[in-house]
């Protein structure tokens, strides 16, 4: 039955893409070409949804524009927390913003990433495509398989930089979660739980295939260079609002 899901479909047509790029970029990039191509095929993905992101952005800022009243109404409500969420929610429904800006375009990304981590961790809709290799090493090998210098320095390299990369996203994110203040218990949960997110990538890394690896490198990377441009310090909270 999975063989003839939605996601396995998708999967088959990005397989396809994938395969019609690395022919594309045989003779100028030779046996890398495969690997390439899952670079370049996860940009021109990356590219394509980013209206979802800017959209998220745009809510992140309107709820980080209110975080002085909302820390207000914390303290003059500290005692009576029914009547602190009814406030809160009054202020973001005033403002038009929403205490837990941006979940909706990253719900709307999540199928995108579903199938390409399919195609690369499992091969699913692109025959051979694990069978090509990077360095010497197979796309479809794992960290433990055949341990090897080249294994080691292929996969240490790429985590490393996805290491690099998760440190940066996370410090990014807690100096976001602290601009943006505390809506409420349930938000402020979630808020010291973001910055531990970006380091889930590296553990996944090390148990997929170096195909998924190389994904995750490339869309970690889009993310870390999108945010460094879309979240770029605001002059001014009304300029923040209307994402200017």
């Amino acid at each position: 039955m999975l063989a003839f899901s939605p996601v396995h479909d998708a999967a088959t047509v990005a397989g396809a893409a994938v395969g019609w790029l690395a022919d594309l970029l045989t003779p100028l990039t030779g046996g890398v070409a495969t690997a390439a191509a899952i670079v370049l095929f996860t940009v021109a993905v990356r590219l394509l949804i980013s209206p979802l992101t800017v959209a998220q952005v745009r809510g992140e800022r309107r709820r980080a524009a209110l975080a002085p009243e909302v820390r207000q109404l914390q303290q003059r409500y500290a005692g009576d927390p029914a009547k602190l969420q009814a406030e809160l929610f009054a202020l973001y429904r005033q403002a038009g913003a929403s205490p837990v800006a941006g979940c909706l375009p990253t719900l709307l990304q999540a199928p995108f990433f579903l199938v390409m981590y399919r195609l690369f961790a499992t091969g699913d809709g692109a025959a051979g495509l694990l069978d090509e290799k990077l360095a010497g090493v197979p796309l479809g090998w794992h960290l433990g398989d055949g341990v090897s210098p080249s294994v080691l320095l292929v996969f240490g390299v790429l985590l490393l930089v996805l290491l690099g990369l998760a440190r940066l996203l996370s410090r990014r994110a807690k100096r976001a979660a602290a601009l943006a203040g505390s809506p409420g218990e349930g938000p402020a949960v979630l808020a010291r739980l973001v910055p531990l997110l970006p380091y889930g990538t590296v553990l996944v890394a090390l148990i997929v295939p170096l195909a998924a690896v190389l994904y995750l490198v490339t869309t970690t990377a889009w993310t870390a260079g999108e945010q460094a441009v879309l979240r770029r310090p605001q002059l001014a909270p009304a300029q923040a609002i209307d994402g200017r």
